[in-house]
């Protein structure tokens, strides 16, 4: 099966929200073996179940089911990747809505949107799928509030929806709900979704500007295209990660939680321009350098972490890699 994966710009965001409730989010992800320094690196992407399972660590922390209102006052065009500037440099909030509908897999694959017209205006609707873990509630309320202030930022305008639909039940406190929407609210919906009237939705914009709209429209195309063609190795890549603190991971292993034989796994690796092996070590060496960043680590810890049940092994493939010994590239010799 393969695992849908969130952008790490999105996350970013997250984390700056999360940030405002007064969490540590190093330490956070330390906590949930999140890899932090990935959130500076814009081609990194976060799986769908562990942003699960740090928006309900954040709630268990702050006490505050409705955190995910937060990414409301964090929200910038590159907390979406190219598609936040695709929907800027659109004429209309409705023709950067189509163009959000036809990128969004960039920002999260496991987002699902959806736009009805109506003859008042248009429904615009999100779905968030989980993997193994159903999604959390906070997820869809930081997107749709997010998008909300997005569009009040970029129209410059105070938009108020005709309605904001939720599926969790109502809180005990709509504060804060009231606060960030200012829109009449609906608990217990079937789909998470917000209303626009057609005034809204056919104002223009004032960063519309066509030609670099149909750049962005290449670039998002472009990169649609990339990260379908690499997309069985970046999902090696994530079960590595997963499997190394066991043991050495197995070609036929991964292989068979990918749903694959063991053949057509390395054949379709191969027209990705890579190999099993090659995967292996190349996510050996990125967590290694992850992995001495930590002082409280001791190398044999770090050996065994990377699946190497002889530590020797280790200290060969550093030297490989970096050219120098664990110890010393960890003084910064």
């Amino acid at each position: 099966m393969t695992e849908r994966t969130t952008s790490s710009r999105w996350v970013q965001s997250i984390v700056q929200a999360l940030t405002l409730a007064g969490l540590d989010c190093p330490r956070l992800f330390h906590e949930l073996h999140l890899d932090y320094d990935a959130l500076d690196d814009p081609e990194a992407r976060f799986p769908q179940d562990d942003i699960t399972r740090l928006w309900h660590r954040a709630v268990e922390l702050t006490g505050d089911p409705a955190i995910g209102l937060r990414m409301a006052q964090v929200i910038r065009p590159a907390a979406m990747h190219v598609v936040g500037y695709a929907l800027m440099t659109s004429g209309t909030l409705r023709e950067g809505f189509a163009r959000l509908l036809r990128y969004q897999r960039i920002i999260a694959e496991g987002a699902e949107l959806g736009m009805i017209e109506t003859g008042e205006g248009c429904v615009l609707s999100l779905r968030i799928h989980g993997d193994a873990l159903p999604p959390a509630r906070q997820a869809a309320e930081g997107a749709l509030a997010s998008l909300l202030a997005f569009c009040r930022w970029l129209t410059d305008t105070p938009i108020v929806p005709r309605q904001v639909r939720l599926q969790g039940a109502a809180p005990a406190d709509l504060a804060p709900y009231r606060d960030i929407f200012a829109a009449p609210l609906c608990f217990g919906a079937e789909q998470d979704a917000l209303l626009f009237g057609n005034a809204d939705l056919d104002r223009p914009l004032p960063s519309a500007n066509e030609a670099l709209a149909l750049v962005h429209d290449r670039f998002a195309g472009d990169y649609l295209a990339r990260f379908a063609s690499d997309r069985l190795s970046h999902e090696t890549r994530q079960i590595l990660c997963r499997l190394l603190p066991q043991s050495e991971p197995k070609k036929e292993a991964v292989a068979r939680m990918l749903n694959l034989s063991a053949r057509t796994f390395q054949r379709r690796l191969q027209e990705e321009g890579t190999s099993f092996q090659v995967l292996l070590d190349e996510t050996r060496r990125t967590l290694a350098r992850q992995y001495l960043a930590q002082p409280e680590l001791r190398l044999l810890e770090i050996a065994y972490l990377l699946g190497f049940s002889d530590p020797s092994n280790f200290f060969r493939a550093f030297k490989r890699w970096f050219g120098t010994t664990p110890k010393a590239f960890r003084a910064g010799d």
